[in-house]
């Protein structure tokens, strides 16, 4: 693995600037980070000697290494697919870049293809290059992260001549980092009392850091929602508190407790994003049992994935690409509850080993969509999760146990790794 940075002296201010920041909010920044990741990786490996069969751009943001390849190679677009295969991330537009032709050819994007040719051999329309569409074109294979995504994938760029087929690879999560050792003992030996002996004691040690940040106390006894990931628009936050008086009631029934701990990063100019965070915050603060805690690092979001009972996902449908914070989840002993978008579709089987939101028809309006989706989350809560949790908790052990079980042999990192040679490098 090779880091690549231009805060070194021999360069002026302005290029040692370029690494500093990542996905730059100044459009010029974000260009020259693509240049040095796709032009700076390629000659990297050149100047190393590296001899490179396969080149895999993850997302469009190296997007120069295929010109960088195609003026190498003497301009063949076919000898640059031959080594080219490229992984789509997300439907979402800020994960698509497109940038005005003129601008990239300005900063030399293109390196030393001149940008007419590049217009001609990439397809560019009204003068605006795309980037995902562009690598599409470039490469002998893609990829989505999920089933449902390679779907969603074709439906969007298959229209589009001159593309490489869009394959599904489903993301998946290291088991070997993630998973708390003594709860998979306790799984291997099918021993339910240390396997809830050992659940409680990792609930109190993340409700220890929840005591740390907010001065909140928690109950290890009591059923633990956690929403927990990177801060975005569509991934909806905020979803299980849209019917308010309904989550004031679910969170204020002494006899079966529900607590709720949210957990994000927004980028830092997403201000949209930083006043949801906030609103969270806001309007929570009256509960005794609710938590908002600042970070998403590695060591946090471990604690949250072992600590909670129910894993709670409420992405935009389809927007969620893949996902892989309920893979972690069901490791340790916490069942998803999720809209069935990314990868959910593949392993949640509801009341089995998970549960499902379902979700609105893709036509109605957005308002709508967040009004039924709401109404579906917390009906679950109330009428499955809740009663399942108080009134048949082995039957609720269960379903984790069942996710527990399932959620390695198909969603380990292994699996992927070997999709990816036998799939995109091999083939």
């Amino acid at each position: 693995m090779f880091f690549l940075t231009t805060d070194i002296p021999e360069n002026d201010f302005i290029s040692r600037t370029i690494s500093h920041h990542l996905y730059d909010a100044d459009t010029a920044a974000r260009v020259a980070q693509s240049i040095l990741l796709g032009v700076g990786g390629g000659k990297l490996l050149d100047e190393l000697g590296v001899k490179v069969d396969t080149y895999h751009l993850n997302e469009g943001h190296g997007l120069p290494l295929a010109f960088y390849l195609y003026d190498k190679h003497g301009r063949k677009l076919e000898e640059v697919q031959k080594r080219l295969v490229f992984t789509t991330h997300t439907p979402e537009l800020a994960g698509n870049e497109e940038h005005d032709m003129k601008l990239l050819a300005k900063m030399s994007f293109f390196g030393n293809v001149p940008a007419e040719e590049v217009t001609r051999v990439a397809g560019v329309e009204n003068d605006r290059l795309n980037y995902t569409l562009t690598a599409l074109r470039f490469s002998r294979k893609a990829n989505a992260v999920s089933k449902v995504h390679g779907i969603v994938a074709n439906q969007m760029w298959g229209e589009n001549a001159g593309i490489c087929p869009i394959i599904p690879i489903t993301n998946s999560q290291n088991g070997t980092y993630w998973r708390d050792q003594e709860l998979h003992e306790a799984l291997a030996a099918n021993d339910d009392v240390a396997l809830k002996a050992r659940k409680r004691e990792l609930k109190k040690q993340l409700f220890d850091i929840v005591a740390d940040q907010t001065g909140t106390l928690l109950d290890p006894d009591a059923l633990t929602v956690v929403w927990a990931r990177r801060f975005a628009g569509y991934k909806r936050a905020d979803l299980i508190l849209r019917h308010f008086e309904r989550f004031k009631k679910l969170v204020s029934n002494p006899d079966r407790p529900v607590q709720v701990i949210w957990a994000g990063k927004p980028y830092p100019k997403d201000y949209g994003a930083i006043n949801l965070f906030n609103d969270i915050i806001r309007q929570t603060r009256p509960f005794k049992n609710c938590a908002v805690l600042t970070g998403y690092e590695l060591a946090l979001s471990a604690a949250m994935k072992k600590g909670s009972d129910i894993w709670l996902n409420t992405p935009r449908f389809p927007r969620e690409a893949s996902g892989t914070s309920g893979m972690t989840a069901a490791m340790n002993a916490s069942a998803s509850l999720s809209i069935a978008d990314g990868w959910i579709p593949e392993f949640v089987r509801h009341g089995e080993n998970g549960f499902i939101i379902p979700h609105a028809e893709l036509n109605r309006p957005e308002h709508d969509k967040d009004d039924f989706e709401a109404d579906s989350l917390l009906t679950v809560l109330e009428n499955e999760i809740v009663p399942l949790y108080y009134d048949q908790p082995k039957k609720f052990l269960e379903v984790v146990k069942t996710g527990m079980r399932e959620v390695e042999p198909t969603f380990e990192s292994h699996r992927m790794a070997t999709e990816y040679y036998e799939l995109m490098y091999k083939a």
